[in-house]
């Protein structure tokens, strides 16, 4: 059986096809032209518009060589997209929701989310790294869909939280995974960084702070709430967990916020209404205060460990401001640092620069 052509083959071998067929036509024309007997008069209308006739062959060879450059941006765009499925596991007592999309194989990107959201914020970014990694998306206890059973007691701290996906990792046999961290993500996965940094192969954070410079000034109210937790200072955070600021939260900083889709900010608000989950919260906004004073510990691990570190931050966010991404080189001079011009959720408007920009860099860290 013959090889197929490739698309620039073909074209160098209709052009010299075509350069001959033309040559002995012009040939014959004027053979016929010279002589008394017409040898070609069917062809007259072809002769007379011969410019047409070449300016069509070139044309023709120039729509293979682009055809031929073009094939890889076609094979791209008709590359099927990846199915995103969820999933749930028992571990360590609770009932984890999880996304997953990519072949099992593949090397694992462990995406955590923030607040107020769930693994639902990642539902158009796992689709476009899918094809080259297994990418994984837990909901964390107290958001999304995962469930705790009332007997299981449990404490909401965010060292419960990343001891339970340790122990989801280890249900699902992960040995090694990169990163993708976001807002309460990043304490959650620099904690499970500190317990097994073997485990690390690379770190993505998206606005996932890890230095006090890049507490911005909307915590104040927060840090207030810090230095003297009454009943007071706690009941003046409840206006956060409104559906309209839980919609500020995606807006804010946004340039054209008219391109947030509602679902997002919309699903965060039903599920934080639920009977009990308001004080969850309110736990947890007190309860950051002990991630701030586990910064040193992350920053001591970044210069150990050097991990290999992509920040890509949505520059306008008012929580977590651009001074912590740029922090992330003090201990990692390597790590790369880009900004997107958006807000907190930068993913709503910018998934595909972000897609793009994370899988270049697991791509150039050859990442398991």
């Amino acid at each position: 059986m013959g090889q197929t052509l490739p698309f620039v083959g073909r074209a160098e071998l209709f052009l010299q096809i075509y350069v001959t067929c033309v040559t002995c036509l012009l040939r014959l024309h004027q053979i016929s032209r010279a002589s008394s007997t017409r040898l070609l008069p069917s062809y007259k209308g072809v002769f007379m518009n011969r410019r047409v006739f070449v300016a069509s062959g070139i044309g023709s060879i120039a729509a293979m060589t682009h055809q031929a450059h073009a094939k890889p941006a076609i094979k791209e765009a008709l590359r099927p997209i990846p199915e995103v499925s969820v999933h749930r596991i028992s571990a360590d007592g609770v009932d984890i929701f999880y996304r997953e999309a990519g072949p099992v194989d593949a090397p694992v990107l462990l995406l955590l989310h923030g607040f107020p959201t769930s693994s639902f914020q990642y539902r158009e970014l796992m689709p476009l790294l899918a094809d080259r990694y297994r990418v994984i998306a837990p909901d964390l206890p107290g958001f999304g869909f995962t469930e705790i059973p009332a007997e299981r007691n449990y404490k909401y701290s965010f060292e419960a939280i990343a001891h339970t996906i340790q122990a989801f990792t280890e249900a699902l046999h992960l040995d090694q995974y990169a990163l993708y961290i976001f807002d309460y993500g990043a304490p959650t996965g620099l904690r499970m960084a500190l317990q097994h940094p073997e485990r690390i192969t690379a770190i993505v954070t998206q606005n996932g702070n890890a230095y006090e410079q890049g507490l911005g000034a909307a915590w104040a109210p927060i840090r207030t709430y810090w230095a003297e937790p009454t009943q007071a200072n706690r009941d003046a955070l409840r206006p956060f967990l409104s559906p309209d600021s839980l919609k500020a939260q995606y807006l804010d900083g946004v340039p054209h916020p008219e391109q947030v889709k509602p679902e997002g900010y919309t699903l965060d608000a039903a599920l934080i209404a639920r009977p009990g989950n308001l004080d969850i919260q309110l736990d947890l906004f007190l309860d950051y205060a002990n991630n701030v004073k586990l910064y040193p510990e992350f920053q001591r691990y970044f210069r150990t460990t050097k991990p290999p570190i992509l920040a890509v931050w949505g520059k306008n966010d008012p929580f977590f401001i651009p001074a912590g991404a740029e922090a992330y080189k003090i201990d990692t001079p390597n790590a790369s640092v880009q900004f997107v011009d958006t807000g907190h959720f930068a993913l709503e408007t910018h998934v595909r620069e972000i897609a793009a920009a994370t899988r270049a860099f697991l791509a150039s860290h050859k990442t398991r």
